[in-house]
């Protein structure tokens, strides 16, 4: 069974992200969907591809809940929810740049607001935390903390059986290292 605690211990991968991201190309940009703010209620449908998401809205009402896709072929991917916390104002760009201090100050306080993490080829999603919908207002940081490349059954066999932290499977940086990240605004 997947735990809050795994989301915590990969918060301090956003330190890892730091160095990856200076390394790759400079195009910060993800596919997000329309600038429309949805009303409460609402479901939105959002797709993981490798390595971004596509068609989440920039701004969501309270109440909405989130579904997650994956149209990869070869990835697992997540959608992990972290709420920022009102005082900082930096974009998720910059956030997903920081040290490991850094980084553990700013998500390492509480589990994500939403976990759903969804195989590749169209699998059914799984909860990991909520149901999708987003219940607090504020600020979210929006990542997939998946391996690249690791093998799908290994890591949902892995996920499975975790108790806390992240599964142990072989993969590179996490895609968030490769632009896998997006930033949601909750009113």
């Amino acid at each position: 069974m997947l735990t809050s605690s795994r989301y915590r211990l990969a918060a301090v991968l956003l330190a890892t992200v730091a160095l990856l991201a200076a390394c790759g190309d400079d195009d910060d940009s993800t596919e997000t969907g329309d600038d429309a703010t949805t009303t409460e209620g609402d479901t939105v449908t959002v797709t993981g591809v490798d390595y971004k998401f596509e068609d989440l809205p920039d701004e969501i009402a309270v109440g909405t809940k989130v579904e997650f896709k994956n149209s990869s072929a070869k990835e697992v991917h997540e959608f992990v929810a972290i709420k920022i916390p009102d005082s900082e104002t930096r974009p998720v760009s910059e956030l997903v740049k920081l040290s490991e201090s850094e980084s553990e100050a700013i998500f390492g306080a509480g589990p994500p607001a939403v976990g759903l993490l969804a195989p590749p080829g169209g699998g059914e999603t799984i909860k990991t935390v909520g149901d999708g919908t987003f219940a607090e207002a504020g600020r979210y940081a929006v990542v997939c903390f998946i391996p690249t490349g690791a093998d799908p059954a290994a890591y949902l066999a892995a996920a499975e059986k975790s108790t806390g932290g992240p599964p142990d499977v072989p993969g590179g940086p996490p895609h968030v290292a490769n632009g896998m990240f997006a930033e949601l605004k909750v009113n």
